[in-house]
């Protein structure tokens, strides 16, 4: 820089020194927002506290009806099985709830941990931001003569020059006016985060409030299981007997189901075996060879042999009569056989508060006495016969079956066509004296858990 004086060389790499701190500041304002960005990014692939208020709700809901279904068979399900699951539900129920709690809490922790790490980025970069502006208004005081300026520009060597020494003095101007605007958004940035750390802090505060009610209200319903569990392991002999009862029942009811499925398996094979004859007998009859060679006798040629058709069950049961309803089946979301129940025991090997083990083959499912059960799906009624005091009905459904037990009485007759959702009969009490039904699903095979193909409840 020939010919510029001292003061104007110090002004002129004080402009470049001072931008590349501002180049400087606005990328560490980058920065934040990246992350801040990249921290929501994260957040975002776990449940939001809008899905997990939702999901809360539900659950408390859920409690609700139990509490109620409880209150309703106060005097029925006193001392009984069916009482122990409602308090089991309860205990289940509630430790989702309070785990649904925690989450929430992690959720909020994480977001006041967020905002008050971009506060502290805030306050350092406003330290930063202050202590430059200063730097510079300090320096503009003690280079306020108009001299030096008028020196600088005047002592350039061409008009060109001259015109890119004011623009120089102008984007230095600019710059002290943009480190204040920075200083004024960072300050306006820091404080809406300082509010939402606010109405995080206030929101954690209701939750926690939550949980504490909601401990406070599985410690009961704990207390309240015990307290059924240890009336039950007093009578326990007397539960086993119940269910050595249930158990003879349900082999008898899984040979009905095996019987209802042999007789299906060969009214379809002799209906296959009819259907190929006919076919065969549709054929073109074979002509006689009447070309022979000379000196022999003129031999027919040989009719076809008709063969009796080897089917396996499944290529039986899935035929093409029933395919389409097969298909339509096997997309699941099928309504429950009762409007209103709770399910009293699962499918597959249960465990009795007293320790034996019950193989359970499908859904009991609690319900009220005399209520109505319906088809979950169109078929066919394969069976309908009285076991033990009790009415069974059995529907075909293509290559699948499903089975409804303990019926008080049946509105269906075997060979009818049913539709989804018609009467089938209604409920009866069961050795308890409680309202239930057996609802078992099966196929050619064995029996399948029909709580993967049952909607979810409330849907």
């Amino acid at each position: 820089m020939v010919g510029y004086s001292p003061a104007v060389v110090l002004h002129f790499h004080c402009i470049f020194d001072e931008s590349g701190k501002m180049m400087l500041m606005l990328k560490q304002i980058l920065i934040i927002v990246f992350f801040a960005l990249l921290s929501n990014s994260l957040l975002a692939q776990q449940p939001t506290r809008e899905e997990l208020e939702k999901q809360r709700n539900e659950l408390k809901k859920e409690l609700e009806q139990i509490e109620k279904l409880k209150q309703e068979n106060a005097n029925k399900t006193k001392g009984t099985y069916a009482e122990w699951k409602l308090a089991n539900d309860k205990v289940v129920l509630q430790d989702r709830v309070i785990d649904n709690i925690n989450k929430d809490i992690y959720l909020l922790d994480n977001n006041m941990y967020t905002i008050q790490r971009d506060i502290n980025k805030y306050d350092r970069l406003l330290d930063t931001l202050k202590q430059e502006y200063a730097k510079s208004m300090v320096y503009a005081y003690r280079n306020r003569s108009n001299y030096d300026f008028i020196n600088f520009i005047f002592s350039a060597k061409s008009f060109n020059d001259a015109i890119k020494r004011i623009s120089y003095l102008k984007s230095y101007r600019n710059y002290r006016q943009m480190q204040g605007e920075n200083i004024l958004r960072t300050q306006e940035l820091r404080r809406k985060r300082m509010e939402e750390l606010s109405g995080v802090k206030e929101k954690k505060t209701v939750v926690l409030e939550d949980k504490s009610k909601e401990m406070n209200a599985l410690e009961k319903q704990k207390l309240e299981k015990d307290r059924i569990l240890a009336e039950l392991k007093k009578k326990g002999k007397q539960l086993d007997n119940q269910f050595a009862a249930k158990n003879k029942q349900v082999k008898k009811l899984n040979s009905m189901i095996t019987a209802a499925i042999d007789r299906a398996t060969k009214a379809a094979i002799a209906k296959a075996k009819e259907d190929e004859i006919k076919r065969l007998a549709g054929m073109p009859k074979p002509v006689t060879n009447l070309v022979t060679n000379v000196g022999t006798s003129p031999k027919p040629l040989k009719s076809p042999t008709i063969k009796k058709p080897t089917v396996t069950n499944v290529s039986v049961l899935l035929n093409a009569d029933n395919a389409a309803l097969n298909t339509r089946f096997e997309n699941r979301g099928l309504p429950w056989p009762v409007d209103k129940g709770y399910i009293l025991m699962h499918f597959g090997l249960q465990e009795l508060p007293s320790g034996t083990k019950y193989p359970s083959p499908g859904l009991t499912i609690g319900t009220e006495i005399g209520s109505t059960v319906k088809s979950v799906f169109e078929g066919e009624v394969s069976a309908v016969a009285t076991m033990d005091n009790m009415q069974v009905v059995v529907l075909q459904h293509g290559r699948y079956f499903t089975t409804y037990s303990n019926l008080s009485s049946v509105s269906v007759r075997k060979g009818e066509h049913v539709s989804t959702g018609q009467v089938l009969g209604r409920v009866m009490a069961n050795d308890e004296g409680v309202g239930s039904i057996d609802f078992i699903m099966s196929n050619e095979k064995n029996n399948f858990d029909p709580e993967q193909w049952l909607r979810r409840k409330g849907n």
